[in-house]
C-alpha cells in the first residue's frame, strides 16, 4: 500500500466530507482576509485624505462657516460656493510662519439643464498650488487650457469627452486615479476656467456671487507652515492679524475621520475575529468527529504495518490539502467581494476607502494563507494524536 497517495485517495473517496471541511476553512480565511482588506482600505483612505489636503491650515471667508461645515466641503466634497476678496491671499502670506499660501476657487454646479451633473468644481493656480498639482501630476503632465478639466474617477465620461457646466462646454483631458476621498467626485480646472464658469453661472441667473467681480475673488487659501513654526501658533496669528476670515487647522478636520476609522476598524476586527474563532472551533470539532468515525480505518492500517507516525502524517497531510484548497477559495471570495463592492462599502461606512495596491493585497493574501494552513493543520492535531493511539486489536474486536 502506498501511504503517500492515501491522503488524496481518502479525500477523493469522501468528497462530501472534504468539501465540508474545506468550506469551513474557506469561511475562516474569508473572514480574516476580508477583515484585513477592509481595515487596510480604511487606513489607506485616511492616509490618502491627509495627503490630499496637503495644507496645514485652510483659510475661508468668515461667513462660510455659517453656511457650510468646512470639514464637509474639504473632506467629504460637499458641493459649495463661497468667496472672499483675493487680497486675502497676500494678507495670509504675509503672516509670520506661512511658507506657502495658495488660492482655490469653488463652484457648485446645479442639478439643472445647464449642467451635466451636480458636482464640486475646484479651481487652482498652477503657479502657486501645492495641494492639487501633486495628485494631478500622477495622471496628467500637460498644461490646462481654458475650459480643460480633470475629472475624478467617479465622474462620468472619459478622456476626450465633453461635459457641460452652466452652458459652457468643457473637455475632460484626464481622469484622476482613485484616491478614496472627495477628489473622486470632483472636477478640477485652472483658476481661469473656474472664473469663466462663475461668470457663465451669473449670466444664466445662477449667481454664486453677491456683487463681487469673479476675477477678484478666491474661495479658500491653503497654507503650508514653514519648518520651525508651530501650526497652532501660526493659526493663532492668522486669526489675530487677518480679519474677516475663518482659519482651521486641517488636522482638526481629519481627526474626527481618524477617530471614526479607528473605531470602525476595531469593530470590523472584532466581528471578523469572532467569525474566525468560531470557524476555528467548528473546524477542530469537525476533525475530531471525522476522526472518531475513522477509528476502524486506522486500526486496519496499523494491522498492515503502518506506524503511528505514518498515521499522524496521513491526517496532517489531509488537513494540509483541505486547508490549502479552502484558503485559496476563501481568499478569492473575499478579494472579489471587497474589490467588486468597494464603492458600496465606502458609501455604507461613510469613510475614506482606498484599496491597497496589488503588492499589499498579495502580501495580505500570503499571510492569510499561512494562517489558514496553520489553523487547519493545528485543528487536525488532536484528531491525529487520537488516531495514532488506536489499539488495532481492541478496535477490530469491538467492530
Amino acid at each position: 500500500m502506498d501511504l503517500k497517495k492515501l491522503p488524496l485517495q481518502n479525500l477523493s473517496r469522501h468528497a462530501g466530507r472534504t468539501v465540508g471541511l474545506a468550506a469551513i476553512v474557506a469561511l475562516l480565511t474569508c473572514a480574516v482576509y476580508g477583515g484585513m482588506l477592509v481595515v487596510s482600505s480604511l487606513q489607506s483612505g485616511l492616509a490618502s485624505l491627509e495627503a490630499r489636503l496637503g495644507a496645514d491650515i485652510v483659510v475661508a471667508p468668515a461667513d462660510a462657516r455659517t453656511q457650510y461645515d468646512l470639514s464637509d466641503v474639504l473632506v467629504e466634497g460637499v458641493p459649495s460656493s463661497f468667496y472672499m476678496d483675493k487680497s486675502y491671499v497676500q494678507k495670509v502670506a504675509a503672516v509670520e510662519g506661512v511658507e506657502l499660501a495658495a488660492p482655490q476657487y469653488f463652484l457648485a454646479t446645479m442639478k439643472a439643464g445647464c449642467c451635466a451633473m451636480p458636482v464640486q468644481i475646484i479651481g487652482f493656480d498652477p503657479d502657486a498650488d501645492f495641494t492639487v498639482k501633486p495628485w494631478i501630476a500622477r495622471t496628467y503632465g500637460g498644461d490646462l487650457g481654458d475650459l480643460d478639466v480633470i475629472a475624478g474617477c467617479n465622474i462620468s465620461g472619459g478622456v476626450g469627452d465633453q461635459i457641460q457646466f452652466y452652458g459652457e462646454t468643457c473637455t475632460i483631458v484626464a481622469k484622476l486615479a482613485e484616491t478614496g476621498t472627495s477628489m473622486d467626485n470632483a472636477v478640477y480646472g485652472s483658476a481661469e476656467t473656474v472664473k469663466h464658469l462663475v461668470e457663465a453661472a451669473v449670466d444664466l441667473g445662477f449667481s454664486p456671487l453677491a456683487h463681487e467681480d469673479p476675477q477678484q475673488v478666491v474661495s479658500t487659501v491653503m497654507v503650508k507652515v514653514a519648518d520651525g513654526y508651530n501650526v497652532d501658533d501660526v493659526l493663532g496669528s492668522i486669526k489675530l492679524k487677518v480679519r474677516g476670515v475663518s482659519a482651521v487647522a486641517t488636522r482638526t478636520m481629519t481627526s474626527d475621520v481618524a477617530d471614526s476609522v479607528a473605531g470602525m476598524s476595531g469593530v470590523i476586527q472584532v466581528v471578523f475575529g469572532v467569525i474566525g474563532v468560531l470557524a476555528l472551533v467548528v473546524l477542530v470539532v469537525a476533525f475530531l468527529v471525522v476522526g472518531r468515525h475513522r477509528t476502524r480505518e486506522f486500526a486496519v492500517l496499523r494491522v498492515v504495518g503502518a506506524s503511528k507516525r505514518a498515521l499522524s502524517g496521513i491526517v496532517v497531510k489531509e488537513a494540509a490539502i483541505i486547508s490549502a484548497a479552502g484558503a485559496v477559495a476563501g481568499v478569492l471570495v473575499a478579494l472579489v467581494v471587497v474589490v467588486a463592492f468597494n464603492g458600496a462599502l465606502e458609501n455604507a461606512l461613510g469613510l475614506p476607502f482606498l484599496l491597497p495596491d496589488a503588492g499589499a493585497m498579495a502580501l495580505l493574501a500570503v499571510v492569510t494563507f499561512a494562517l489558514a494552513m496553520a489553523a487547519g493543520c493545528g485543528a487536525s492535531y488532536a484528531s491525529a494524536v487520537r488516531l495514532a493511539k488506536v489499539d488495532p486489536g481492541q478496535t477490530l474486536r469491538e467492530e
